[in-house]
Order: structure tokens, then C-alpha cells, then sequence
């Protein structure tokens, strides 16, 4: 078996995509066209070429300018499915989607449009692949604590269909601790909490997102290196990180794949897991990521099937819908050892 299809065949969790991040230039022209909404592209080939990042910001600019094509449930739909058809390809059997509200209901987007669409793709994945998903809810920390408690309001008749919420968009400038009693109170709801931090933002925020906000998993915490403290402390705590290779290199965190800390931080003892982040702008969906970055870093079999292993363990699901994920990873390391 080659490396693309061993990584393919290894069943992993997906715990870091934001879902409007997954919509390609194909598709946000089909939707613009269907809902007579004016983009800032002509064509599909001049977005592709607008896909030259030099920082998280200038992606923000052209990931929110897409989002407008998405009005109605059923774009929320079609967007979602496209994203579980590819997820199924790459042999991820749990996805935890990140979902960002504020983004469409400050275009006038009602809430349940969002959500509804979205949920009724889980479903759909459900029944089609037998995908498992779970939906966490990002709260955007360019704008205030009062904003996401807005946000929460309007979550609040459909938290049963929410099962955490997360922190993200930019990250300079806005600390974790900004949103203290917003994460109080979703903690006191029962949502799981997850949080962006140490991407651009330094190691300090991953410890006020461990600490002050008391996430269960950091996103991204790449810069967590520059503080052997921080390093030594998730390692001893194993903090799942759901670390985003390619989007590392696209958004400028490194140069380079081959200059990524990945290695390093996993042979210090951190719990890393691999994700895609945005595929449709980064160039890559989960098994891309797992392939390049075990190629650029020398990856072995079993180190990957352990970062699957990492991804199952670190996901919001029950021992027992874990289990048979676990079993057939077994099954398959075992094989390729």
C-alpha cells in the first residue's frame, strides 16, 4: 500500500475545518450566480490567483468577501456535503465542524438558516457514509465579548444541536481573556470549549486559553516552542493540539513545510493531531495534509497512525462510539508495522 492510500485507509477524526473555509471557487460562483450576489472576482481563475496569502488577515479579507454567496439553508447544505464527500475520500469517520455565525447573521442570515443547513448535511453525511460530526460554534474575537453574547442568545433554543464552541478569526490583538464570561457561561451550559491561539498570537494565549478560558484542546499552538514551560506543560497535561500544517505555510507561520515544528513538538510528548483548516484556500484537505507533511518531515507509518490515533482519542464523542474507529486502526497499524 503507498503512502496516499495507507493515509487515506487510517479511520481519523477531523477536529479543526472551519466549514465556510471549505468552499471552493467552483461552488461560491454557483451560489453567487443563484443568489444574485455580486463577488469582488470576475471568474473563478481570478479568485484562485487572489489565493497568494501574506498573513492570516489578508486570507480573512477574501474568506469573508466568499462567505456572502451563502444565503440561504440550502447553500449551507451543498457546502457542508461537498465538504463530507471529500472528508469520506480521505477516511475521516468524525468531523467536528466549526461553524461561524457572526459572519452571516451580521449580512442579515438568520441563525437557524445556518444551522439548519448545516445540521441537515451531518445528517445526511450520517446516513450516506456513516461520518459522525458534532458542530462547535466560533465565536469571532475581532469583535466584542458583547457581540458573542448576542450570539449565544441566538443559540441558545438549539443548543441541543451545538455540541461546543471555539474561538477564531484574528488573532493579534485579541487575547483569549477578552472573552472570559462568554466562556464561563458556555461552560456552565455544558458546551465544550476549544479556542485559536498560538498561531500568530503568542505562547501567552494558549495559557490564557488553557487557563482563563479553560479550553480542552488548543487550535493551532504551533508558537507554543517559543516557551519550553508551555511545551513541557502540554506535554504533561496532553493538551491535544489540532495543528493545520498546510495552512501553517500559506498563511506565513513557516516558510516552509520542511521548516514546520510538527516533529519536534511531537517527539517532545505533545498530543498533536492534523487538520486542514480552510482546504479550499490552503490547497489541501486531511490526507493531503497528512502526505506532505509526513513526506517534508519524514513521517513514519506508525507515527502517522498515531496522530490518527490522537485526532479519535482527542474528539467530543463517547468511549463507545470510539472503540471501532480504535479497533480498525489497530488492525491497520499492526499491518503496515
Amino acid at each position: 500500500m503507498d503512502l496516499d492510500a495507507y493515509v487515506r485507509a487510517l479511520p481519523k477524526a477531523e477536529l479543526h475545518v472551519h466549514i465556510e473555509g471549505t468552499l471552493e471557487p467552483e461552488l461560491m460562483f454557483a451560489l453567487a450566480r443563484r443568489n444574485g450576489v455580486a463577488l469582488p472576482y470576475a471568474s473563478v481563475e481570478e479568485t484562485r490567483a487572489a489565493y497568494d496569502f501574506s498573513d492570516l488577515q489578508s486570507f480573512l479579507d477574501l474568506y469573508y468577501a466568499g462567505a456572502a454567496a451563502l444565503v440561504d439553508e440550502q447553500d449551507f447544505f451543498d457546502l457542508a456535503a461537498a465538504y463530507f464527500e471529500r472528508a469520506h475520500a480521505d477516511g475521516v469517520v468524525h468531523a467536528e465542524l466549526f461553524f461561524d455565525p457572526q459572519t452571516h447573521t451580521e449580512r442579515g442570515v438568520a441563525f437557524e438558516t445556518v444551522l439548519d443547513g448545516l445540521e441537515r448535511a451531518c445528517r445526511d453525511a450520517r446516513a450516506r457514509f456513516g461520518i459522525s460530526s458534532r458542530l462547535i460554534l466560533c465565536f469571532l474575537r475581532h469583535l466584542s465579548e458583547a457581540e458573542g453574547f448576542a450570539t449565544l442568545e441566538q443559540a441558545m433554543p438549539h443548543l441541543a444541536r451545538i455540541h461546543g464552541v471555539g474561538l477564531d478569526s484574528s488573532e493579534r490583538g485579541h487575547p483569549p481573556a477578552k472573552f472570559e464570561r462568554l466562556f464561563a457561561r458556555c461552560r456552565e451550559l455544558g458546551l465544550h470549549a476549544v479556542a485559536h491561539a498560538g498561531e500568530e498570537g503568542p505562547p501567552a494565549y494558549i495559557v490564557e486559553a488553557l487557563d482563563v478560558l479553560q479550553v480542552e484542546r488548543i487550535d493551532h499552538g504551533v508558537r507554543c516552542e517559543e516557551d519550553a514551560a508551555l511545551v513541557e506543560r502540554l506535554a504533561r497535561e496532553q493538551v491535544p493540539l489540532t495543528v493545520c500544517p498546510l495552512s501553517n505555510v500559506k498563511l506565513c507561520v513557516f516558510e516552509r513545510l520542511e521548516q514546520h515544528n510538527f516533529r519536534r513538538l511531537m517527539e517532545a510528548g505533545l498530543k498533536l493531531t492534523i487538520n486542514s483548516d480552510d482546504p479550499a484556500y490552503f490547497g489541501g484537505y486531511v490526507a493531503k495534509n497528512y502526505v506532505d507533511t509526513a513526506r517534508a518531515l519524514e513521517l513514519t507509518r506508525a507515527e502517522l497512525a498515531r496522530i490518527a490515533r490522537n485526532s479519535l482519542e482527542a474528539s467530543f464523542v463517547s468511549d463507545a462510539e470510539r472503540a471501532p474507529w480504535l479497533a480498525r486502526l489497530d488492525v491497520l497499524a499492526a499491518a503496515a508495522s
